[in-house]
């Protein structure tokens, strides 16, 4: 058996059990996992930094500041575009931060209905609502001394921002139906996509969490700003997405000019998806300009 098959046996297993056991600490432990394997696939990249691939001078200028903050345990709020990799630098900031060998646990905000979420963050015991069957920690017990990161914030609703921020002020959580208080020591790390200080002026979002989460701020490039950085983070999906097609491909010169020439509205998540296009329908060896959606 291959050691990618070896991996993804033993993920699948992990899944198996967590489904069976609702476990988020285990959840957690497979993200660790996987990104720990996708950061070590990154590393190989040309200019990769913490698995965050480029030169540019605004992510030259990033990096000092992800050390100095990973470094404190003060909220971070990270802001860029949608595929920007603000994930990324969540995950940079813990792993580089004294807090690296504790949980690291993850939420989208924008993907999980209001009527779930504070079960999802807080947990919730048994019989507390319809679907209830066991006990169910939640994401501020899973990750218990160590990281929770929430992406896109600006979409939680007004009403679990007041629970958050209460957390956030106490330090200590209570499952939905439950009576007992429990302590919990997290950093918490957040991201959006949307621009808070406007929200809050529209009451959308509230000025106290506002400044509870940006103690510390980062600002993310989008990467129609990064130049030559588009190149090297195609090269970089092209090629893995080759070898796993099987097939070696390289960028041509006018493909890498069509490239730099582009808008890029999604970002590096939409150029990685357009190189596992070219990778799947291009003819190759040579990927041209034609053979680009963009």
């Amino acid at each position: 058996m291959s050691e990618r098959d070896e991996i993804l046996a033993e993920l699948q297993q992990l899944i198996e059990r967590a489904e069976r056991l609702d476990d988020v600490t285990l959840m957690a432990e497979m993200r660790r996992m996987v990104h720990g394997r996708q950061k070590a696939t990154a590393a190989t990249g040309e200019g990769s930094w913490q698995g965050i691939i480029g030169n540019c001078p605004a992510l030259l200028e990033l990096r000092p500041k992800i050390e100095k903050f990973a470094a404190v345990d003060a909220p971070v709020l990270i802001c860029g575009e949608s595929g920007t990799g603000k994930d990324l630098v969540a995950h940079a900031l813990h792993d580089l931060g004294p807090r690296a060998r504790q949980p690291f646990v993850s939420e989208n905000c924008a993907a999980i209905p209001e009527t779930l979420l504070e079960s999802v963050l807080f947990g919730h015991v048994k019989g507390a609502f319809t679907g209830a069957v066991r006990d169910h920690p939640g994401h501020f017990v899973a990750a218990d001394g160590g990281t929770l990161f929430l992406d896109e914030i600006g979409d939680m609703p007004l009403a679990m921002q007041v629970k958050l921020l209460r957390v956030l002020q106490e330090g200590e959580v209570r499952a939905v139906g439950g009576s007992k208080v429990r302590k919990v020591d997290v950093r918490v790390l957040a991201a959006t996509n949307q621009n808070l200080e406007q929200m809050v002026a529209e009451g959308k979002f509230r000025e106290d969490l506002f400044y509870r989460l940006n103690v510390l701020g980062l600002e993310l490039p989008p990467l129609r700003e990064r130049g030559d950085d588009v190149v090297a983070l195609a090269e970089f999906f092209l090629g893995r997405a080759s070898a796993t097609s099987g097939r070696p491909l390289e960028l041509g010169a006018d493909a890498k000019q069509a490239l730099l020439a582009a808008g890029w509205p999604g970002n590096v998540r939409q150029l990685q998806n357009e190189m596992q296009r070219v990778a799947a329908l291009c003819d190759g060896p040579v990927v041209a300009a034609e053979d680009l959606s963009i």
